[in-house]
């Protein structure tokens, strides 16, 4: 393998925990993100001479620091950042390991959740330096504008340091009134994992992994109902990704998916995980979510599944967490309940709000499909096809387009 081959790897599965430690010793998102740039650069220049060191995080880590460093000293920013050089030739106190560079993942998450950030600027920042999604990724996450999430991602940032937010995982009275914006950070991490928003691959295993392993943090830090049903449901999505794409990478849906395939210990250890969320009622959003997926895993083919039982959870899932996402996924639910007419019935009121979102127009043409209104399914597979940036999505919805 080149050290080309294994930097990229690197970036690709450690470079979110690289930034998260930079962030702690620099004290600045930008100063820290250029510093764990400009690391992986001299990387790839000084490795291939001296070789790769045993633990290539921590260089990355303490190259990335002098670098920082070296950054403040060509802004004049000393007296700003005496602190810090006076330690620059001082070792770091504190060893790079996994636990730490866990902790200091559970830091900016925190961090970047900081109530006196407005909710809408909680999930950009997160999900942009937390997890290195793209701004046009987070702005499809959150159903937003990139121009919108940037200036938010900017404003917060901006925030953070004037107001000096500590760079700290709040104490155990504090945790609740922060759990529910970091679990749909995590929760929106994992999907962006679980259903990449662009590029040539269905799933992006490095996020989904990222999102799973954050939830079991979580569930160590704070073993609460909801934080129980956020990793139930992760871990009985997940479970399908070996039968979600073709070997050529081509999407495969839900109900020609080879069951077979699905990772069966994953599936128990999901169930488990539910069962103890179900065990400590009040039960929420993701709990519900996890018990839909649930009756997914335990079905033996689409056919077989209890499509009357998971209608009538996305009712009650409708009534305590309103989302024009919950509503779509209610739309499926209802036409294979109760036939594709009662589908298009239920996305009506959707429409305006989701006009751009492709998946809207996805169920829609399969509705009408259904239906044999063929000009209306082709239409509406068409207005999806321009609206998705995946390229198995892509495909898919031409086959679809093409069999019309």
């Amino acid at each position: 393998m080149t050290i080309e081959t294994q930097l990229e790897q690197l970036y690709q599965t450690h470079s979110r925990r690289v930034l998260a430690t930079l962030i702690r010793l620099l004290g600045d998102f930008e100063l820290a993100e250029e510093a764990m740039h400009e690391a992986f650069v001299a990387a790839l220049q000084q490795w291939p001479d001296q070789g790769v060191p045993d633990n290539p995080t921590a260089w990355l880590i303490s190259a990335g620091r002098h670098k920082g460093i070296d950054q403040i000293r060509r802004r004049q920013t000393l007296r700003q950042h005496q602190q810090l050089l006076l330690d620059e030739e001082e070792p770091l106190a504190t060893p790079f390991n996994d636990n730490t560079l866990e902790d200091d993942q559970l830091r900016l998450i925190f961090t970047c959740c900081h109530p006196s950030l407005a909710t809408e600027a909680q999930l950009a920042l997160t999900l942009r330096e937390m997890c290195g999604l793209t701004t046009e990724q987070v702005a499809k996450g959150l159903l937003q504008k990139p121009a919108t999430i940037a200036q938010r991602i900017v404003r917060a940032k901006r925030k953070i340091r004037d107001a000096a937010i500590p760079y700290e995982v709040p104490d155990i009275k504090a945790l609740p009134e922060r759990l529910h914006n970091v679990l749909q950070v995590v929760y929106l991490v994992f999907n962006e994992g679980y259903s990449s928003s662009m590029g040539d691959s269905v799933v992006n295993h490095n996020l989904a992994e990222e999102a799973i392993r954050l939830g079991r943090l979580l569930c160590e830090l704070l073993p609460e109902t909801e934080v129980l049903g956020l990793l139930a449901l992760m871990l009985l999505q997940d479970s399908r990704k070996a039968a979600r794409q073709t070997p050529e990478g081509d999407l495969i849906t839900l109900d020609e998916q080879d069951r077979t395939r699905w990772n069966q210990p994953q599936i128990q250890e999901g169930l488990a995980w539910l069962d103890h969320a179900m065990a400590q009622p009040p039960v929420g959003p993701y709990t519900l979510q996890a018990a839909i997926a649930a009756l997914h895993a335990q079905s033996k083919s689409s056919d077989e599944t209890d499509w009357v039982q998971i209608a009538g959870l996305y009712d009650l899932l409708q009534r305590i967490n309103p989302s024009p996402v919950i509503a779509l996924n209610r739309s499926v639910a209802l036409a294979m309940r109760d036939g594709p007419e009662a589908g298009l019935q239920a996305l009506h009121p959707l429409e305006e709000e989701l006009q751009n979102y492709y998946l809207l127009h996805a169920a829609k043409a399969d509705f009408y499909r259904r239906l044999n209104r063929i000009p209306e399914a082709r239409a509406a597979y068409q207005t999806a096809l321009n609206l998705t940036q995946q390229l198995p999505e892509q495909r898919y919805l031409q086959k679809r387009l093409a069999s019309l």
